[in-house]
């Protein structure tokens, strides 16, 4: 029984980064984008996510900063990543970023920047 134990605790352990990276992407900006009143500037980003549904934590990392902002998730096949923004209030807000199989949609116009 501690063999099998054993084994469980190896293969649940080397299993964890392959779940793990499901929620971690690289995203573009070809510009830069606000969310809320946090600048996104232009460039590639390292774009990872906790949560399900409606109460997800979306965290951008590039270049030393940070920034996390709240989104819904909804599972959708895109054929190519992209992002929607909307041009309504004179700033380049950041509405959507939409990945292989999920859409991650700004919940909130705030934002956390470090």
């Amino acid at each position: 029984m501690k063999r099998l134990f054993g084994y469980a605790l190896v293969l649940a352990l080397t299993a964890a980064p392959a779940f793990a990276a499901k929620n971690s992407q690289s995203v573009s900006f070809s510009q830069p984008v606000k969310v809320g009143s946090t600048e996104i500037p232009a460039g590639n980003f390292k774009l990872t996510w906790t949560g399900t549904g409606d109460t997800v934590q979306v965290t951008l990392v590039a270049k030393g900063s940070t920034v996390t902002f709240p989104a819904k998730l909804v599972a959708e096949k895109h054929p190519y990543q992209s992002y929607v923004v909307s041009n309504a209030t004179g700033s380049t807000q950041l509405q959507t970023i939409e990945l292989s199989n999920v859409s991650l949609q700004v919940e909130s116009p705030a934002a956390s920047g470090k």
